[in-house]
């Protein structure tokens, strides 16, 4: 079995090092992902997109600004140097998409998650099957991550209120690379949506986009 998992893990490092080398000569794809257990993956609908077309405009990327669902046990997870998840409820991953997304992670790809509100205890139960030796940990607001192309100094900016809680900035550290980064009580996907939406100020659809523009950019940097 540990054989098994040695191949896998090199052949998704080497499907995914050559898809990321072909993504950086054509249009690269951001993925969403579409999880099982009865939480809706699929909120937000506008948010990839204009967060892609923000990318495009700011880090001068060429980024689809389709919407590309992907599934954790396919191997087109391998086709998306950035993953983003979000939802309100209940994720639930089987073994087997469990170890695909663990080999996807490890092998340089990146998993965002925008906790909606509501999606704690089962995100953290979820990614515990992925990683069972890792914890999510708080990052400083010092992290690399919050200085990308947009600097915030005091790290992950609030967007909306739920429980009159701070933003906090999760991550699962994976030899020293973020690996997965998780917004908690911060709807940091909210605001990447049409201001139509939720009717939040621009000031604020700003640094939701560039604190995302900063994910986009650390995921495409440091694999």
């Amino acid at each position: 079995m540990q054989k098994l998992r040695t191949i896998a893990f090199i052949i998704g490092l080497i499907g995914f090092s050559c898809s990321t080398l072909a993504q950086t000569k054509s249009t690269a794809k951001l993925g969403l992902l579409k999880y099982k257990g009865g939480g809706d993956w699929y909120a937000n609908p506008t948010a990839l997109p204009n967060l892609a077309k923000f990318c495009n405009q700011q880090l001068n990327m060429s980024l689809s600004t389709q919407i590309n669902e992907v599934e954790p046990g396919s191997t087109e997870l391998f086709n998306y140097p950035f993953l983003h998840m979000t939802g309100h409820g209940n994720v639930v991953f089987t073994e087997q998409e469990a170890q695909n997304l663990r080999t996807y992670l490890m092998a340089g790809g990146f998993l965002h998650i925008s906790d909606n509100y509501g999606m704690d205890p089962y995100i953290r139960k979820a990614m515990k099957k992925v990683f069972p030796e890792l914890d999510f940990v708080e990052l400083p607001a010092s992290h690399p991550v919050y200085h990308q192309k947009f600097d915030f100094s005091g790290g992950l900016p609030k967007i909306h209120e739920h429980d009159n809680k701070p933003a906090q900035g999760f991550a699962l550290l994976y030899e020293g690379r973020v690996v997965c980064f998780y917004d908690y009580e911060c709807d940091l996907s909210d605001g990447w949506e049409d201001q139509a939406v939720h009717k939040d100020t621009e000031e604020v659809r700003q640094k939701a986009l560039k604190m995302g523009a900063n994910l986009v950019m650390y995921a495409f940097t440091q694999q």
